[in-house]
């Protein structure tokens, strides 16, 4: 059986690892900084951003540790140096979960994240998370049970955008490792 690129860095050193692991999570954070619109698209504000697509590249091209990791450091580092330092404990476990769960659902079975169908329902599922995740957060954060609806239809934005414009990658990338 061919030695997939996954399986030789995890068999690999632990500086390959850490350097991996710090490229991933570069990505994830310049795309949520820089690559991004502030919109109103709800009474909080909006923010759509092109992290969700590096976030779901990590997890389905490198598994659920890679993806948790670049999820949770990558976008918890916007929050931190963005002024949005009371959602960073959230997006930190929402997004490590997030990451965690794509590849997951794309690994397993021996899929190593090259069934676009599986990689969808990872994608749908991980994404459910996200929504509840992040309503709960504004729950706690704003104190109010109905105001956190209104930021719903950005979130399904950021998982759509991501999605449409991640598989083509993944796809791509599959094809190099």
């Amino acid at each position: 059986m061919e030695n997939t690129y996954v399986e030789r860095t995890q068999q690999g050193s632990p500086a390959k690892d850490i350097v991996l692991s710090g490229l991933l999570i570069s990505l994830v954070f310049i795309a949520t900084k820089f690559i991004n619109l502030r919109l109103p698209l709800s009474i909080n504000g909006g923010l759509i951003h092109l992290g969700n697509t590096m976030l779901f590249v990590s997890a389905l091209v490198f598994g659920k540790k890679k993806g948790a990791v670049a999820g949770a450091f990558g976008m918890g580092l916007f929050d931190v140096v963005s002024g949005w330092m009371a959602w960073a404990p959230f997006t930190f476990v929402i997004r490590g979960v997030m990451g965690y769960m794509i590849g997951s659902i794309a690994y397993a079975g021996g899929r190593n994240g090259q069934n676009i169908f599986w990689n969808l329902v990872a994608i749908f599922l991980s994404g459910i998370w996200m929504l509840a995740g992040y309503y709960l957060a504004e729950v706690i954060l704003y104190g109010n049970w109905l105001t956190p609806v209104t930021s719903i239809p950005g979130n399904v934005i950021q998982i759509v955008a991501g999605a449409i414009l991640g598989l083509p990658i993944v796809t791509a990338l599959k094809k190099i490792f």
